[in-house]
């Protein structure tokens, strides 16, 4: 069995599989690796494009849309590779780039997880949002990355081309061990898309072990394939999400102090929405902290009682003070 599965979670992207598979096939390590395509329940032409356009591609077919925290974890435990690669539908990669991530696995027995640098398949001169060049998080669980500081996304300059840890991989491209995947539960399925591999790394952190991010591997992704970033879903996902990452992960003291300030600057996203007329995305704002304060009680039994949080340069950054006020817009201009 080869050491690699490269898993590609699909879900109504026929158009996406036709556009991206082909250089994920071109550009796939023959020796090292598998391409796998799970289909999450697709209600488009998505098995006809498979079976007719791409034959001699491994696929799973689900019959449901289990989201892409429970489609990826039945799929890894379902295929059994050493490693996982979870590699969006609308990633584009060149040749040979899984080796260089496979190297450094294979030679830092302590790294569990680590992506490759994610540039914008719409102008691959720059950093895309979905991870950049590593994940980061503040001091207020607001999420960062070398090369994109909210929607202000660098240039890519080889300015961030050095392997380094970071507190989280993207799930655009993260390669995994699958045995420590499956350790701590793999993806939660409760956050059905949106931040579940933040709170994946930090649950990989509290076991002790690191996370990086390893340049030499280049990939180019297209973003927003399933939901734009102004889709009031996205904006609910998202906000309901980092209530629920806070909560999990962090003591019930510490937990308390920070989600009653990230109240305060929730509520101010709120009003920023109404006041660009944006109802529809203020709503997504007040359903996300209905339905936290009615469902966190799922969390009670599993929160830490020692915190990993305060151990990582980044969560001493306050992200909105050093972005709006000290007009800090570049990741080098932090000083982690």
């Amino acid at each position: 069995m080869k050491p690699i599965g490269v898993i590609i979670l699909n879900w109504n992207g026929a158009a996406l599989l036709r556009r991206y598979l082909p250089t994920v096939i071109a550009g796939n390590s023959n020796e090292i690796a598998d391409v796998i395509v799970v289909d999450n329940g697709s209600s488009d032409n998505s098995r006809e494009v498979l079976e007719k356009e791409f034959p001699k591609v491994k696929t799973i077919y689900f019959d449901n849309n289990y989201g892409y925290a429970e489609g990826y974890n039945r799929a890894v435990k379902m295929l059994g590779y050493k490693y996982s690669l979870l590699l969006n539908s609308d990633v584009a990669v060149p040749e040979g780039w899984l080796m260089p991530l496979y190297d450094y696995m294979e030679n830092n027995n302590n790294v569990v997880a680590c992506q490759p640098k994610i540039l914008s398949d719409s102008d691959r001169s720059r950093f895309e949002y979905a991870g950049a060049s590593g994940g980061f998080i503040d001091s207020h669980g607001y999420p960062f990355c070398r090369g994109r500081l909210f929607e202000t996304v660098e240039e890519d300059k080889g300015q961030y081309d050095d392997v380094t840890d970071i507190f989280w991989a993207t799930g655009a491209a993260l390669l995994v061990r699958s045995a420590n995947y499956i350790a701590v539960g793999g993806l939660d399925k409760d956050f059905f898309a949106h931040m579940e591999e933040i709170d994946l790394c930090w649950r990989l952190h509290q076991n002790g072990d690191a996370i990086r991010v390893v340049p030499q591997s280049v990939v180019y992704h297209l973003g927003g394939g399933s939901l734009p970033a102004s889709n009031p879903r996205k904006t609910y996902l998202n906000f309901r999400n980092n209530l629920f990452l806070l909560y999990k992960n962090l003591p019930p003291r510490q937990g308390r102090k920070m989600l009653f300030v990230r109240r305060l600057y929730d509520t101010l996203a709120f009003f920023m929405f109404v006041a660009k007329a944006d109802f529809a995305n203020a709503r997504a704002i007040l359903k996300a902290h209905s339905d936290f304060r009615r469902q966190r009680h799922r969390y009670d039994n599993v929160r830490p009682s020692v915190s990993i949080f305060d151990t990582f340069p980044c969560t001493r950054r306050n992200i909105i003070i050093d972005y709006n006020l000290r007009r800090r817009r570049r990741f080098s201009d932090l000083s982690l």
